[in-house]
């Protein structure tokens, strides 16, 4: 510790160490005065055991046995001195040279990214620490390779062709680095313990070109990645998130330094966050002519502060690897945003349950267009939480001041430990939402006449305290976003048609087999399995044999009273009984209405057909696609329940099975 301003009048060097041991540890020993005196021993001594035996046998302690202990954290040298008047500088250089252990590095390259800026000439530095092993030039790092090392003294610079571990250095050549990353064996990643919770407009000044300016503060993010620039669209305006007024000060003064641009700041909102209560699934459905994509997520709630995490259960008999693994790409590619006021979501689970692709009509934006569809789904179906940023708080104020603090913490709505009262300051912790916070400091140090000082660390993001109220201030509706739709596209009769997000487990093609603890109070609505497991015997020449494959593949014939399928259109009425009563006006008035259907006999088809049967010679699964295909586009036109039957069943001991194919039934 080195305490500056001692050339200062006023300033009492026994009171500062008193104050130092008081507030931040016992053993802060003061390393400027004489360290043969038996002051100093004594004070070194009373630090450790092993240090107090040497010194009762011996009067002496020796330098090895102080540097041991201070690498333990049991001492905490401590300097005093002027920077500006050089006084004391010397003693604390060579304290440090006399008192600290220098680390063992490892043989094996490793660093650690701790700045990214920028030479007069524009070239991209990538600042590090070597931790372990050699640099090198033309040395590869992360599928680039290092141009040129440089050792900075201030503005200045030597270029060097390699550097060892224990050193700093900036690189050119890198352009995919940023603060915090670990290189090499430094395989983790250092997460900043503060995260900006405010959002502000900036606001250019006359004649600017705004997308010139997102360029350059682009560069100010790669230096600093929690600025978060972000442009909005609709708005046509740039945004920043700061962590308040001190870095709004910072940031303008920097891009007027860089840019030469004066920018002005709106004034600042709170940034929310949204998660959910309730495990949920999520469709999403893209089905355009000429497309085809179905995607199945489960939306589960996760532990406060995890974030998004991504995972699957589908099995790959089901839905081939490459598309789980370009799903999962499009889960993480993209901010997804909540239902309730347009913010990120966070802590939650999203696990990839099942899904199907088209093998000629699939194609890569598909899944991209499906999966944000079934995150969208799964959160207008779940029961969302809005959070809002919560600090943790330390103020040591004045006694006679805790009551004034207390009663403010409460009308903020936070919450604070009894006080800890030492002499005639007082400790306060706790936590306090950040918008009811606001600019607290200013009127801690007012009331307390500078004498209380506050400590503030993000807790994280918590329930908000009045979520109505923040919901209506900012007036997002889910359904007029058309940039993340909650609906899906499916298709008939050649062409596509949107189905709202309330409507979409009526028409989707696949059975996750994932059922809720119902929640659902519905006791009309019924369960349709769309695939099962059916065992056959016999030839499909007898009638009790198709029959039985008709009643095994759709059960005892039903119609269900939601099932708006079989209606007339689609209805979206938020009066459940209201629509009920409806739905079975329209059902009676049709009652004498009949479904038809076909029957089809899948091989017999293919051998009859020439087209399949050339095809059959070469590959006969291909084939059975082909007429799967053809039918399915026949059903689309005529209507009619149709059902593929390939014999596969009479295989001895074979198990039969039901899957649906877009909008027919595969025996």
């Amino acid at each position: 510790i080195f305490i500056n301003k001692m050339d200062m009048p006023d300033t009492d060097k026994k009171f500062l160490l008193k104050d130092i041991q008081k507030r931040l540890a016992d053993t802060c020993i003061d390393f400027s005065n004489n360290q043969d005196s038996k002051e100093f021993k004594e004070n070194i001594a009373m630090c450790d055991d092993s240090l107090f035996e040497e010194y009762i046998e011996s009067g002496r302690i020796k330098r090895a046995g102080i540097i041991k202990v201070i690498s333990k954290r049991k001492i905490f040298p401590t300097y005093f001195g002027s920077a500006l008047k050089l006084y004391g500088i010397d003693e604390f250089l060579k304290g440090i040279e006399n008192f600290s252990m220098g680390p063992k590095y490892p043989n094996d390259f490793g660093a650690r990214v701790y700045k990214i800026a920028r030479d007069e000439s524009g070239n991209r530095l990538t600042f590090l620490k070597i931790t372990g092993g050699k640099l090198k030039v033309k040395m590869p790092l992360e599928q680039e390779k290092v141009d040129q090392i440089r050792i900075y003294s201030a503005s200045k610079y030597e270029i060097v062709d390699e550097i060892k571990a224990g050193a700093v250095c900036a690189v050119m050549g890198l352009t995919k680095t940023f603060p915090g990353q670990g290189l090499g064996i430094e395989t983790s990643y250092n997460k900043p313990t503060l995260e900006a919770v405010l959002n502000y407009k900036i606001i250019l000044p006359t004649g600017c070109n705004v997308h010139e300016m997102l360029t350059k503060l682009k560069q100010l993010q790669e230096e600093d990645p929690q600025l978060s620039i972000v442009w909005k669209e609709k708005l046509k305006e740039i945004h920043v998130k700061l962590m308040g007024k001190i870095q709004e000060e910072i940031f303008k003064s920097q891009v007027l330094e860089r840019f030469g641009i004066e920018v002005e700041l709106g004034a600042g909102s709170i940034i929310y966050k949204e998660t959910i209560a309730e495990a949920v699934v999520g469709i999403g459905h893209f089905e355009p002519l000429g497309h085809y994509a179905e995607v199945h997520l489960l939306l589960e709630p996760g532990k406060t502060g995890s974030g998004l995490v991504f995972d699957t259960a589908c099995n790959e008999d089901v839905l081939d690897a490459n598309w789980q693994r370009l799903i999962l790409t499009h889960l993480k590619e993209k901010e997804h945003i909540g239902v309730l006021t347009g913010s990120p979501i966070t802590d939650i689970k999203i696990t990839l349950l099942t899904g199907r692709a088209h093998q000629n009509h699939t194609e890569g934006g598909d899944f991209r267009q499906a999966t944000y569809r079934a995150v969208r789904h799964g959160l207008k179906k779940a029961k969302s939480v809005l959070l809002e940023p919560y600090y943790n708080f330390s103020m040591e104020i004045p006694t006679d001041n805790v009551g004034r603090a207390m009663t403010d913490i409460e009308q903020m709505n936070g919450k604070f430990a009894p006080p800890l009262t030492n002499e005639d300051m007082t400790q306060l912790t706790g936590y306090v939402a950040v918008s009811t916070f606001a600019d607290y400091q200013s009127e801690l140090i007012s009331y307390t006449r500078g004498k209380g000082r506050i400590t503030l660390t993000l807790k994280g993001f918590e329930p908000c305290h009045n979520p109505k109220e923040v919901a209506s201030y900012i007036g997002y509706d889910s359904e007029s976003d058309l940039e993340n739709p909650t609906g899906s596209v499916f298709c008939t009769k050649g062409a596509g048609f949107l189905v709202k997000w309330n409507e979409v487990e009526d028409y989707i093609h696949v059975d996750n087999e994932w059922k809720q603890n119902c929640h659902d109070t519905n006791s009309d609505k019924e369960e349709v399995k769309v695939s099962s497991h059916n065992s056959y015997k016999g030839t499909l020449e007898e009638d009790k044999e198709l029959e039985s494959i008709f009643v095994r593949t759709f059960g005892p014939i039903k119609r269900r009273l939601n099932d708006s399928r079989s209606l007339m259109g689609c209805e979206n009425n938020n009066d459940k009984k209201a629509n009920q009563n409806k739905t079975k006006w329209k059902h009676t008035k049709k009652e004498q209405d009949k479904e038809n259907y076909l029957l089809v006999d899948a091989y017999n088809i293919i051998f009859a057909w020439d087209e399949l049967k050339d095809l059959a010679r070469d590959d006969l699964s291909a084939a059975r696609t082909k007429l799967i295909d053809i039918l399915s586009d026949y059903q689309a036109y005529k209507k009619c329940k149709l059902i593929l039957v390939f014999d596969a069943y009479k295989v001895e001991g074979g198990i039969g099975q039901v899957i649906e194919y877009n909008n027919i039934h595969v025996v």
